[in-house]
């Protein structure tokens, strides 16, 4: 429950409602499901297989091939057989099938630490299109009243036109702003509904208030590289894969010996249904069994090198994500650290666009400079205000980011910030 970190009420019902209908934890879920029943099939082989049986039958036989005569058969009776695990097949077997039951435990682990991330990049998303959404919105209805008064000084001989038309052109600037922030907003608001199994747009009544970002905690702990790794889902589901086909290839060296199994069967056989339970109706059969493929052109050995290429497949395989999964957390580290120093340096530099402005208009109402340093100086802070906000949603996705790096959250320490 991390995200209760964020203190957000609406962030954490999201987050809820995703863990409970998103669809790809439900695909998840069946999957595991199949993979726990095909784990039973593989245990079931150590037991014997016992098979009952009941027939009545009648017949007639030719009478140009034989007597002509018209007969009945009754019989009623198990059969049973028990394969040997002499040479381990079997163990195998049940190991790539347990291996092959944790490696979807470790994905369906996967999805439920990637899923709630997903929803609160989302929303972090949403908030500051919508903070950005505002900001440029204020900011055109500020040029509006400028250019308004401009263009009613220039009809009365006040200003020049150059004056007039770079007021203007700002305000135009500005309004072409807005489509494609409120279009980003929208396609935000819609993959969050998607993220909670809905319809799009079902979201736009809960995420229609402008709402600010969540507060982020001062400090939390990484941990140390092995802890990291150990809690990563992507890396055990690697692993387990590894072990999975590392037992498969004990299943295709199983196929170069022989297999001995033990069959019997007992039994009532009889032609009148009223003399089937007499003693003289009983039958069985019991003896062991032995087969072997000695000549197969070589495909056997064949199979045992597919599995062993396959194996190191699942061995690279495994060595890549973990020094992937080492690089997501040194790379979401760095980002976090560089853009906590970059809200900063933003958060002055916006202190001082607003100073800056308020000073360019001061001094044209005093007839000091002209109106293009005003025009600069407010495109200058509306550029540093949309930076800012970017900052912000960067800063708090950041946090999201290192958690989902993380393999699933972080501890907060009692002093020392990273």
């Amino acid at each position: 429950t991390w995200w209760q970190v964020l203190e957000d009420p609406l962030l954490t019902s999201l987050v809820e409602r995703a863990t409970s209908d998103n669809l790809g934890l439900k695909e998840a879920r069946a999957r595991l499901q199949e993979a726990r029943a095909l784990r039973g099939i593989s245990q079931a082989g150590f037991w014997p297989e016992l098979e009952v049986s009941a027939a009545a039958t009648r017949s007639r036989s030719s009478t140009n091939n034989g007597t002509g005569q018209v007969k009945n058969l009754y019989s009623a009776g198990f059969d049973a057989s028990w394969e040997l695990d002499v040479f381990g097949g079997v163990r195998r077997e049940i190991e790539a099938a347990q291996a092959t039951l944790e490696a979807a435990e470790a994905n369906l682990h996967d999805l439920q630490v990637s899923l709630p991330a997903e929803v609160a990049l989302n929303y972090l998303e949403v908030r500051t299109y919508q903070t950005r959404v505002s900001y440029a919105v204020a900011m055109v209805q500020n040029q509006q009243e400028a250019y308004s008064l401009f263009h009613s000084l220039y009809v009365s001989g006040l200003v020049t036109e150059l004056a007039m038309q770079e007021s203007l052109q700002l305000l135009s600037e500005l309004q072409a702003e807005v489509p494609d922030l409120e279009t980003a907003l929208e396609a935000a608001r819609n993959r969050l509904a998607v993220l909670l199994g809905k319809s799009p747009g079902t979201l736009h009544h809960e995420l229609g208030t402008i709402q600010p970002l969540p507060d982020l905690p001062p400090r939390f702990a990484a941990g140390i590289p092995a802890e990291t790794l150990r809690r990563r889902p992507d890396v055990r589901h690697s692993e387990r894969q590894l072990a999975a086909q590392t037992a498969r290839i004990g299943i295709a060296v199983a196929d170069l010996y022989p297999r001995f199994r033990l069959s019997g069967l007992m039994g009532l056989e009889a032609v009148n249904s009223n003399d089937l339970l007499q003693t003289s109706s009983q039958v069985w059969r019991l003896g062991p069994s032995l087969s072997w493929k000695i000549f197969n052109a070589g495909a056997i050995r064949q199979n045992i090198a597919v599995q062993n290429a396959l194996q190191e497949q699942a061995l690279a395989n495994y060595e890549r994500m973990v020094l992937e999964a080492l690089e997501d957390v040194e790379n979401a580290l760095l980002a976090y650290a560089k853009e906590q120093a970059k809200h900063e340096a933003l958060t002055n530099a916006v202190a001082a666009a607003q100073r800056s402005s308020d000073l360019a208009a001061d001094q044209y109402r005093s007839g000091l400079i002209n109106y293009k340093h005003v025009l600069d100086a407010q495109r200058s802070l509306f550029g540093l205000q949309d930076r800012l906000c970017r900052s912000s949603g960067t800063r708090a996705a950041n946090i999201v980011r290192l958690y989902k790096a993380l393999g699933g959250g972080w501890e907060v320490p009692s002093s020392d910030p990273i």
